[in-house]
């Protein structure tokens, strides 16, 4: 994988040295003598997040909130779109947008001019195709739906580069999962596993389509797998207890309600979750009071 220098960041992002200390302080940026092109692509968000009069702490808590939220997630400012509002950070990602912070889903007010979003066209200050234009061109293009086949050939053509390029191929699978193209997201989110075992949201997002699919064994397996990488993911939590329900399993899916809501009891889904957890558990005891 290709390394570029401190200086080499500093040119091609045209970011002082202040400022790209200043980020490595704050825990924004890797501290390293050298640079990926995925550090590359987080200095630039970084960067355009800081013009957009963004403070670094802003940035870094909305970062932590969002991981801990979409625990599968690595890397948010790479792995979703990202974009201010005001003086806040959210992010975009499977076609919804929200601020990690509070949990709160965002509507997009962008022609009143109450949301300001990051470009749908990502110019690449990079010259030619590189791995590094080619994956953040394809983040740019899935802010707009309307935009989906063409981040497909990036992406397409992002792979035929570097085959093992496992957030490639999670995103390119996300893509498909959304036209109902489940067997070629399928065969992605399988291929991201093979080139990272341990990317929790490959096999988060593999469960998905299985269960879509209803292949509900293999959906509870990939689910399970997920949560035995981060055992904090709610997501994979909140799913696993609906398979478990279909699966006529109450008493494993109170467990991941129960786990769900420990991670989540004010975001959009703690709702239902609390709803499906107060209604098994009364089940549960009127089946214990029965027997008794």
């Amino acid at each position: 994988m290709t390394q570029f220098e401190r200086s080499d960041v500093l040119r091609i992002l045209r970011v002082t040295a202040r400022q790209l200390s200043g980020w490595q302080r704050a825990g924004l940026i890797a501290r390293s003598g050298s640079f990926s092109f995925f550090d590359l692509l987080q200095v630039k968000k970084v960067r355009d997040l800081r013009a957009k009069r963004v403070k670094s702490a802003t940035i870094r808590a909305s970062l932590q909130a969002m991981q801990a939220r979409v625990a599968g997630m690595e890397n948010p400012l790479l792995e979703a779109g990202s974009f201010s509002f005001g003086s806040r950070v959210a992010f975009r990602t499977q076609g919804k947008a929200m601020d990690p912070i509070d949990g709160q889903l965002i509507m997009d007010f962008n022609e009143s001019g109450q949301l300001v979003e990051t470009p749908n066209r990502f110019s690449p200050v990079l010259t030619g195709e590189s791995a590094i234009d080619l994956f953040a061109r394809g983040v740019a293009l899935e802010e707009d739906p309307s935009n989906a086949e063409e981040a497909i050939s990036v992406y397409q053509k992002l792979l035929r580069l570097d085959p093992e390029h496992a957030a490639a191929h999670i995103n390119l699978g996300t893509l498909y999962y959304n036209q109902s193209e489940y067997e070629l997201a399928e065969k992605h989110y399988r291929k991201a596993i093979v080139c990272d075992p341990r990317y929790a949201l490959a096999y988060f997002d593999l469960g998905n389509v299985l269960d879509e699919t209803r292949r509900l064994p293999e959906a509870i397996a990939a689910y399970k797998a997920a949560l035995q990488l981060v055992p904090t993911y709610a997501d994979a939590h909140y799913n696993l207890a609906l398979a478990y329900e279909r699966c006529r399993k109450p008493r494993l899916a109170l467990k991941h309600w129960r786990s769900y809501l420990k991670l989540d009891q004010q975001g959009p889904w703690a709702v239902h979750a609390r709803a499906q957890y107060k209604k098994l558990l009364g089940a549960e005891k009127l089946k214990v009071v029965y027997r008794n």
